[in-house]
């Protein structure tokens, strides 16, 4: 190649730059989101204790803290809440140990006391906040379906306007949450949550159906709206207005990621 050709190569190539705001250490919050989880359970199908799923609460935790926005906690019933143990990545069965985020949250002592403090949803104002999160898990498949304080506190957010999060089997409440004029919220919605290749992926990998029912299957049955999946655990969330879906644990940080970008705006 001669030089002059070097040279055009050179000038024509493209350059990138990427900027992506990171909130500084001690800096004044940006704003306060409202985090549900369930609180501890049995499951009916399995008899194992259920709760949240580790990386559906930290991953999206570190996107909102690192944007700026302070997080509260709270779950169904108030009080202490636990990790699913596959999702824990200090489980033996090493299911989550790839976790990292998860891992260095449970290093320290304030997250563990928020884990061990969560207020009740009864107690909460949805004024003071400017978006909601609903964490998935196993829970939330007993806990939060058909629950009526906490399809109140949803709706409350949803019909404000603000941000409304629900990721994997969080969107239960969904399946049957209605707003004040008794339509479905997601009547005329695009939404997403745990699809049934991952309800089949899970099922085989312990060798019994783990659910009680499926998202999926539950959600096609619903007329006027729309339910979509794709590819197993792909990271993978939907924006429809003010309503936000995560289809798994690895779309947890996705779904948050559009929550910030609309309290942005």
């Amino acid at each position: 190649m001669s030089n002059t050709q070097e040279n055009k190569k050179m000038e024509t190539a493209i350059v990138k730059e990427t900027k992506h705001y990171v909130h500084a250490h001690g800096m004044p919050a940006r704003g306060k989101i409202l985090m549900i989880a369930s609180s501890p359970a049995i499951s009916e199908q399995t008899g194992w204790p259920i709760g949240f799923w580790a990386a559906e609460l930290t991953h999206p935790l570190h996107v909102f803290q690192e944007a700026g926005y302070e997080v509260e906690l709270a779950s169904t019933s108030g009080g202490r809440i636990e990790m699913d143990g596959y999702s824990n990545p200090e489980d033996a069965s090493g299911y989550s140990a790839h976790d990292v985020i998860s891992l260095g949250y449970m290093r320290q002592d304030w997250f563990n006391n928020m884990l061990a403090n969560t207020k009740k949803i009864t107690e909460i104002n949805s004024n003071d906040f400017d978006a909601i999160f609903l964490v998935g898990g196993q829970g939330p498949m007993y806990t939060f379906r058909k629950n009526e304080d906490l399809n109140r506190i949803f709706t409350s957010f949803f019909e404000s306007g603000k941000p409304s999060a629900a990721v994997c089997h969080a969107t239960a409440l969904l399946l049957d949450a209605k707003k004040s004029n008794g339509e479905l919220v997601v009547e005329g919605k695009t939404w997403t949550g745990f699809a049934n290749t991952e309800e089949d992926f899970a099922d085989n990998a312990v060798g019994q159906k783990i659910q009680p029912y499926r998202i999926e299957d539950e959600a096609r049955k619903i007329a006027g709206t729309t339910f979509k999946v794709t590819d197993a655990f792909a990271s993978y969330a939907i924006e429809d207005g003010n309503l936000i879906t995560g289809q798994q644990q690895n779309s947890g940080a996705a779904a948050a990621r559009m929550v910030v970008g609309q309290l942005n705006r």
